[in-house]
């Protein structure tokens, strides 16, 4: 049974930085993708970034561009979300999936609360 547990969420002043971790369990994620999604309070959940087994194919929304990287490590099975220069509007539950592709990312963790400051 896949098992993603997230972490690094937390409270932050706007223009501050946090680093989100997914850790997966369960079975070897090396050929997997894995993404970071995001739902805010009265919004629906929405795609933040992706990246394909091999650490490349990476994919970012348009509003997170230049400000978050995503990054893996396949040996501890285990992405990465840094977010720099947050905003307000950031603020959300921070939800790591892993899939056979970005367009399947169909297991989930349980989330983690990013609250921005303004």
């Amino acid at each position: 049974q896949v098992q993603l547990v997230e972490s690094g969420g937390g409270l932050v002043q706007a223009g501050g930085s946090l680093r989100l971790s997914c850790a997966a369990s369960g079975r070897s994620f090396s050929r997997s993708a894995m993404g970071w999604f995001r739902q805010a309070p009265g919004k629906e959940r929405e795609f933040v970034a992706s990246v394909g087994w091999s650490g490349g194919n990476i994919y970012y929304a348009d509003f997170v561009k230049g400000r978050f990287t995503i990054s893996r490590d396949n040996a501890k099975n285990t992405v990465y979300l840094q977010m720099n220069s947050l905003k307000h509007e950031d603020t959300a539950v921070y939800y790591c999936a892993v899939g056979s592709s970005r367009y399947n990312l169909d297991s989930w963790g349980q989330g983690t609360q990013v609250t921005v400051s303004s």
